[in-house]
C-alpha cells in the first residue's frame, strides 16, 4: 500500500498545475565518461509544515554502460549513499526500481542501463524548516571494464512551495516500476526449492493471471551469484517454473530468500516464498518439444566423427593393441571366425556406449553433475582398471600363460582366442573404457548436445560416438580377408608382446599418476602394492590354486576397498611448475578484465590425456608460453581431477560437460572465446589478440575512477 501511495503523490505532483519556484530541484550534475549523476526533488523548497520531501538520484549512464541492483549477483557493487553533512535530514528511503537481467564478464547481473532514479523519501527532522541535502554517492559501473565513482551531490531546500513538474513527472516513471510488496503482487503462491548442496535453486509460481514474458531475480543473501534461468511456463501462462543454477553461494541462507517477478513494466512484484525449502523441486508437468529429426541426424554424425577420431588417441591404443596381438597369435583363422570375434568386440564398445548413456541419463535426472571422463575421478574405478590393466600387462609381458577353468582368466589371457566371444568382447569394451579420458574434435559438440538434451538425445549420440569408435573392429569385420595381409607368426612375435606389454604397462604407471592427484600418495601406493602382489600370486607357478585364488581376491578386494578410504588432500599439481597459474576464480575472471587485464583459462585434469597433450605440445611452447607470461596476462587454471561442483557449474554455462576445456577473456571478449578441444599455437595467440580489444599485445589497462 505504501508503494502504491507513493506512486499516486508523485504522479499528482507531476501533473499538479502549481507554479514552480525559481531555484531548480536539482543539484549540479557530476560527470565522469561513464556515467552523470545528481539530485533532484519534486518540491523546488519546503513547503510549509511538511515533514516529508520527494526526491531522487538520477542516474545518466554512458553507452554500453551499465550500474547495480541491489543484489547485484558474484561480482557487482550496488549504489550507496552517505548523507553525512546534511542538514535537517531525520532520515531518507532508499527505493529500488525493478532491474533487468545482463551479462558482464560472462557472469549474470542484475541492475540497470542507460538511465535509471531511484526514489528517494526524505524525513525531516524540523518539519517546514529549510533543508540541505548533501549525498556522498558511491557505485560500480561496468561496460568492457568496471570503474568505481564516487560523487559529492547538494541541494539546498529553503522554504517554498513549488513544484518541479519534470523532476516530479521522472521521479514518478522511476517509483511506478518499484516492485509492490506480496500481498499486492497478484500471485498466489510462491515457493523456493533449494538442493542439499545448495547448487540448483527452482522457483515455482502461481499467478492469479497469466505470465507473458517474465523475469525473476532471486535473492538469497549477500554475494549469491545466480546462472541464466530455465523458465517455462504452464497452465495457460498462470504456472510458472524457474530453475537457476547457483554459481557462488556467498553468505546464502533460505531465511533470507526473497524474490522479486517482473512481467514488462507493468508489472513487478516483490515477495517472500510461501515455502523455501532445502529438497528437490516436483516435477514440471509442461512438456517441452525435442530437436527436429534433421537436428539428430546430424548431431549423430557428429558424435560418430568423435568416435572415429578417438581411436587415433593415445587413450585408445593400448587397449586395441591386445585385439592386434590376438590376430597375430593365432595365425590363419576361418574369416567367419574372424568376423564374429570383430562383431563381438563392437559389440563390447557399443554396449558400454549404452550403458554409460543409461547412467548418465540416471544421474542427470538425480540432479548428479554427469560428464564425460568423470569416472576417472572416482578412486575405486581407478583402483578397478590398475588392477586389470596390470593382469593384461603382466599377461602380455609373459608373467603367466595358465589355461584355467575361470573363464574370467581366461578372457583376460587369451582375449582373441578360441575359447568363445567374450574375451572379444571385453577387449571392445575395455577400449571404450580407455576412450572416456580423451576429448576430440566433434566429441564436445556431441557431448554437449546429448547431456542438455532428453534421454533419447544421449542415447542417440552415445549410439553414434559407439559406432565411430567400433569402426576398426567393423571394418575388420567387413573385410575378414584383411587379416591375412598380417605377418605370419614367428619369433617376432615375441618381441611384438614385449612392446604392446610395455604400452599396457605404461598405461597402469598413467593410472598410478592419476590416482596420486584424485586420492594422494597413500592410496596410490596402496593400489600399487596390491597390484603388484596380485600379478605376483597369478605368476608364480608353482603357487597351487588353492592358495593362489585366495591371494588374488583379497589383493583386489583390498585396493578397491582402501583407495576411497585412503583418500587425501591432494598435493599441487605438477603441471602448475611450468606456468605462474592462478587458481580458478569465477569473480576473479570479472575482476581482472574489469581492470583492462587478459585472463587465459585451462581447465584440466591428471587423467585427461588431451588436456596432457595441449600444455606439453602448445601452452608449454614458445611463443604461448610467453604469450601468457607477458604483462597484463593472466594465467588461470582449473583443476578438475577431482569433483569440484565450482567447475562443473562454470563448465555448464558454456553447455560443456567434458575437458579440455580453454577460454581467453578480456577487454574485447568479456564473455569471453572458447577454443577447441585441441589446441593450436595460432588459436591461442588469435584469442590472446582478439581478447585485449585492440589487436596489440596485452598490456595493464586498469581503468582510472576519475
Amino acid at each position: 500500500m505504501l508503494i502504491r501511495l507513493w506512486r499516486a503523490l508523485f504522479l499528482a505532483l507531476a501533473v499538479a498545475g502549481l507554479p514552480e519556484g525559481g531555484m531548480a530541484a536539482s543539484s549540479d550534475p557530476q560527470t565522469s565518461p561513464a556515467v552523470t549523476a545528481r539530485l533532484i526533488t519534486a518540491q523546488d523548497g519546503v513547503p510549509e509544515g511538511a515533514g516529508t520531501l520527494s526526491a531522487g538520484l538520477d542516474l545518466k549512464l554512458g553507452d554500453g554502460w551499465k550500474t547495480y541492483w541491489r543484489s547485484p549477483g558474484e561480482v557487482g557493487i550496488p549504489p550507496s549513499i552517505d548523507w553525512a553533512g546534511s542538514e535537517n535530514i531525520a532520515g531518507v528511503s532508499f527505493l529500488w526500481p525493478a532491474p533487468e537481467r545482463f551479462t558482464a564478464f560472462g557472469i549474470e547481473n542484475f541492475g540497470y542501463r542507460d538511465e535509471v532514479v531511484f526514489p528517494l523519501r526524505i524525513a525531516l527532522d524540523r518539519p517546514g524548516a529549510p533543508a540541505r541535502l548533501k549525498a556522498l554517492v558511491s557505485l560500480l559501473v561496468c561496460s568492457d571494464i568496471c570503474v568505481p565513482q564516487d560523487f559529492e551531490l547538494s541541494l539546498s531546500l529553503p522554504r517554498g512551495a513549488g513544484i518541479d513538474t519534470e523532476a516530479a513527472t521522472r521521479i514518478a516513471a522511476f517509483a511506478a516500476r518499484v516492485p509492490v510488496p506480496g500481498p499486492e503482487s497478484g500471485i498466489a503462491s510462491a515457493a523456493y526449492y533449494l538442493d542439499a548442496d545448495a547448487t540448483t535453486l527452482t522457483v515455482a509460481l502461481r499467478g492469479a493471471t497469466a505470465f507473458r514474458s517474465p523475469d525473476i531475480f532471486p535473492e538469497l543473501g549477500t554475494g549469491t551469484a545466480f546462472g541464466t534461468p530455465d523458465i517455462r511456463l504452464g497452465d495457460g501462462g498462470r504456472d510458472l517454473w524457474a530453475t537457476f543454477p547457483v554459481l557462488s553461494g556467498g553468505e546464502a541462507t533460505v531465511e533470507e530468500a526473497m524474490l522479486t517477478v517482473t512481467d514488462g513494466l507493468d508489472r513487478a512484484v516483490t515477495l517472500e516464498p510461501d515455502r523455501v525449502e532445502t529438497a528437490p523441486a516436483p516435477p514440471f508437468t509442461s512438456s517441452v518439444a525435442g530437436p527436429a529429426m534433421g537436428t539428430l541426424v546430424s548431431i549423430a554424425l557428429v558424435a560418430f566423427l568423435g568416435g572415429l577420431i578417438l581411436n587415433a588417441m593415445p587413450c585408445v591404443l593400448p587397449v586395441l593393441s591386445i585385439k592386434l596381438s590376438s590376430v597375430v597369435r593365432h595365425g590363419a583363422r576361418d574369416r567367419w571366425d574372424v568376423r564374429a570375434g570383430f562383431l563381438a568386440a563392437a559389440l563390447g564398445v557399443l554396449s558400454f556406449m549404452w550403458v554409460l548413456a543409461l547412467v548418465l541419463f540416471l544421474l542427470q535426472r538425480a540432479g548428479v553433475t554427469v560428464g564425460w571422463g568423470l569416472q576417472f575421478q572416482s578412486p575405486v574405478f581407478l583402483a578397478l582398471m590398475i588392477l586389470i590393466l596390470s593382469v593384461f600387462a603382466t599377461n602380455m609381458l609373459g608373467g603367466f600363460e595358465v589355461v584355467l577353468p575361470s573363464r574370467l582368466q581366461t578372457w583376460l589371457a587369451n582375449a582373441g582366442g578360441s575359447q568363445g566371444r567374450a574375451a572379444d568382447f571385453l577387449t571392445g569394451l575395455f577400449g571404450a573404457v580407455m576412450a572416456t579420458p580423451c576429448s576430440a574434435p566433434f566429441l564436445g559438440t556431441a557431448i554437449t548436445f546429448a547431456l542438455a538434451g532428453r534421454g533419447v538425445d544421449i542415447f542417440i549420440v552415445f549410439t553414434g560416438l559407439g559406432v565411430g569408435l567400433a569402426v576398426p573392429y567393423l571394418a575388420v569385420a567387413a573385410f575378414p580377408r584383411a587379416v591375412a595381409w598380417m605377418p605370419k607368426p614367428g619369433r617376432w612375435m615375441t618381441g611384438l608382446k614385449l612392446v604392446l606389454g610395455a604400452l599396457l604397462a605404461g598405461t597402469v604407471a598413467w593410472l598410478l599418476f592419476v590416482m596420486v592427484g584424485v586420492a594422494g600418495p597413500a592410496a596410490a601406493l596402496a593400489v600399487g602394492g596390491l597390484s603388484a602382489l596380485l600379478v605376483l600370486a597369478l605368476s608364480v607357478r608353482r603357487l597351487p590354486p588353492v592358495a593362489r585364488w585366495p591371494v588374488v581376491a583379497v589383493c583386489a578386494a583390498l585396493a578397491l576397498a582402501t583407495a576411497p578410504r585412503l583418500q587425501e588432500a591432494p598435493a599441487p599439481s605438477a603441471a602448475r611448475a611450468s606456468l605462474d597459474w592462478n587458481t580458478f576464480d569465477r569473480a576473479d575472471i570479472a575482476r581482472n578484465v574489469s581492470q583492462g587485464r587478459v585472463v587465459f583459462l585451462d581447465v584440466t585434469a591428471d587423467w585427461c590425456l588431451t588436456c596432457k597433450a595441449n600444455k606439453a605440445l602448445v601452452i608449454d611452447r614458445d611463443p604461448v608460453r610467453t604469450a601468457l607470461q607477458a604483462d597484463g596476462v593472466v594465467a588461470m587454471q582449473a583443476d578438475w581431477t577431482r569433483p569440484d561442483d565450482g567447475i562443473a557449474r562454470y563448465l555448464e554455462r558454456f553447455g560443456r560437460y567434458g575437458i579440455p576445456f580453454s577460454a581467453v577473456y578480456g577487454p574485447g571478449a568479456p564473455d569471453g572465446i572458447v577454443l577447441s578441444e585441441i589446441l593450436s599455437a595460432d588459436a591461442v595467440l588469435a584469442a590472446l589478440r582478439s581478447a585485449t580489444g585492440d589487436g596489440e599485445p596485452a598490456k595493464d589497462r586498469t581503468a582510472s575512477t576519475e
